[in-house]
């Protein structure tokens, strides 16, 4: 079942904000100063208030409408994100690979998102430095480095200790820029006229391809949307909707409106805006918390490419990677070191190759915009398949937000020359190794299955040919549905003996994320004393196999598992010589990632004292 959070609602709201909110919560300091840097009259009035309208309103459309009214509403079991959505979608009963593909580039584009997020949050909060002193700035990027160095250092500790401060953090954060923007309200009430649609629709149309070219800096102001559903499983969604109506939306709203207040009251549009709302005397202080949000916002996008890992692994399109629970406190405490250290590399790479936030901002926000769009056509497809709506209505509301996320792609498609190849390059690089290593795999299986021998045929061979049976239980685990397991005849062949009692299992990972206990293992006995089990697990569950076998005895099974040898397969990618398999470069990605993956008895928590592993070549 699932192991989600609990507490009240407000608890689990606040909770949610350290969580959940980060990256869209620190989005003020760098948007409005993109948004601006981008036109050619930035302290115009009609550009400001049309700057700030785009931005009021794509909160509301992108954030408040899609995310949190409809696409929180699909869920999969709880839980939400592109992959979970993908799974409800029956891509494993059925071969949908439109689908698939849609699904799996668009979390591999969350990876070039969550390499970029934490250089960009960084860079940007101890730029405001340069405002306390300009002399620090040639040590900006050094210190976000080393920042970030620690950062991924430490993940593997879990951040279950510090975890409980992240709420209340946050919630000082979102304080501290709603008094801000009031500040800067107050510079300049009339900022509100903003709220009129028809000043953004008129910057739009009045500055034809400039105005629409703006809209990729617009853009920033969301680059957090996807994590409301992503995350929804870890809390619920009462608690993220009562974060974001309770606080976040309405401290962004009022600190964008005082930074376009100040703006028009007269500040400069050079540096950072953000901070000039700040009094001078308080300023060191905000530019600390503002480090402590973009940490907290850092490490929420982290957490989340681990957990998305693990769905993908679950779910058969990445290889078996070693996966450290650091804390019993949330199933969602893990801690993947391949994906950190990746990440790491990565991340201080952009920070120094780019050296300011402006820069990085070119390169952020295509890989958001076209998780978006995905997300939206897998939306259409739920509003059909699972709400069952009629084609006119679904088709309206899905052609609306199709439209909106449209824009904002080919507005950030300009931006490719000027860095935001680098997300892209990332997200072929990880839907490549995902779409290899399910390739790899389906040939493997592929393979295993023409050698399959009936079990009434085997146990009649193992009679004819007199081969001892020795006491106790042998467990095998096999991926084949049917007949007698490879690993079980690959053991016959070498040690000429088999044992009394045969228990034989396979695991299933459902496309739902949680598993009602009572539905985890069906068995039954083929012949005597040769037991076949099935174990279902859901795809953010961790499989267990030696406490899942304690549940056979209710079930029936009489053989004794107090006396256990567990029996796995390993197989040896080699390439086929008859020139049907794979492509030679595929089968040789494909063999390094297999050979390089943890073994199924770590992956399955077997006890290594009681594991005896047996290897066979395997052409594909």
């Amino acid at each position: 079942m699932r192991q989600s959070q609990k507490g009240s609602l407000p608890v689990l709201g606040l909770t949610a904000l350290g969580i959940v909110f980060g990256d869209i919560g620190t989005s003020p300091l760098y948007t409005f100063k993109t948004i601006l840097g981008a036109t050619a009259t930035p302290s115009d009035p009609a550009t400001v208030l049309g700057a700030l309208s785009l931005v009021l309103w794509t909160l509301f459309i992108v954030t408040t409408v899609k995310y949190v009214l409809f696409a929180m509403r699909v869920d999969n079991d709880g839980e939400g994100g592109i992959l979970a959505l993908m799974a409800l979608l029956g891509v494993k009963k059925q071969h949908r690979p439109t689908i698939i593909a849609v699904g799996l580039f668009g979390a591999a584009l969350i990876y070039g998102d969550g390499a970029i997020t934490p250089a960009i949050s960084v860079l940007s909060a101890l730029e405001g430095l340069e405002m306390a002193t300009p002399a620090v700035q040639p040590y900006v990027v050094p210190a976000a480095v080393a920042i970030l160095l620690v950062l991924f250092a430490i993940q593997s500790q879990g951040t279950a200790r510090i975890g409980h401060f992240f709420g209340p953090v946050m919630l000082l954060w979102f304080a501290a820029i709603a008094v801000m923007g009031i500040y800067g309200i107050a510079q300049h009430p009339a900022v509100f006229a903003a709220l009129n649609p028809v000043y953004g629709l008129s910057y739009l149309v009045s500055h034809g391809v400039t105005g629409f070219l703006v809209l990729g800096a617009v853009f920033l102001c969301v680059t957090g949307a996807e994590a409301l559903y992503a995350d929804m499983g870890h809390f619920g969604r009462g608690p993220i909707k009562l974060a974001w109506f309770a606080v976040v939306f309405p401290s962004l709203i009022l600190n964008y409106a005082g930074q376009a207040g100040l703006v028009l009251e007269g500040a400069p549009t050079d540096g950072n805006i953000f901070f000039r709302l700040c009094p001078p005397v308080l300023l060191i202080p905000l530019i600390v918390l503002a480090t402590v949000a973009t940490i907290i916002a850092s490490q929420s996008i982290i957490t989340g490419a681990f957990s998305m890992t693990r769905q993908a692994i679950q779910l058969g399109w990445l290889p078996r990677l070693r996966i450290k629970q650091t804390s019993s406190e949330g199933y969602g405490q893990i801690y993947v070191g391949v994906v950190n250290w990746l990440l790491m590399i990565v991340t201080v790479a952009l920070t120094i190759g780019f050296g300011k936030s402006d820069n990085l901002a070119a390169a952020y926000g295509i890989a958001v915009s076209l998780t978006m769009l995905m997300t939206s056509a897998l939306l259409f497809i739920a509003m059909r398949e699972i709400w069952h709506w009629s084609l006119p209505v679904a088709g309206s509301i899905a052609a609306f937000f199709l439209v909106i996320d449209s824009a904002f792609f080919l507005a950030n498609l300009t931006k490719i020359a000027e860095g935001g190849y680098v997300p892209l390059l990332l997200a072929v690089s990880v839907y490549a190794v995902m779409w290899i290593w399910h390739r790899g795999w389906a040939a493997v299986m592929s393979r295993l299955h023409e050698a399959l021998i009936p079990i009434p045929q085997f146990m009649q061979i193992i009679q004819t040919k007199n081969i001892p049976r020795v006491p106790g239980t042998a467990v095998f685990l096999t991926r084949a549905e049917r007949d007698t397991p490879p690993v079980m005849q690959w053991h016959v062949r070498h040690n000429r003996a088999l044992h009394e009692h045969l228990y034989v299992l396979r695991v299933e990972i459902l496309s739902v994320p949680w598993l009602v206990s009572g539905d985890r293992v069906t068995i039954e006995e083929v012949v005597p004393n040769f037991w076949r089990a099935e174990a279902r697990f859901g795809f953010m569950e961790r499989p267990h196999i030696p406490e899942l076998l304690t549940t056979s005895k209710s079930l029936g099974c009489t053989v004794d598992l107090d006396d256990v040898t567990y029996y796995v397969g390993h197989e040896t990618v080699i390439a086929r010589e008859d020139g049907m398999g794979l492509p030679r470069w595929q089968e040789a990605f494909f063999a390094v990632m297999e050979r390089n993956a943890i073994h199924v008895s770590d992956f399955f928590s077997l006890p290594t004292d009681q594991v005896v592993e047996i290897g066979r070549q395997v052409s594909i």
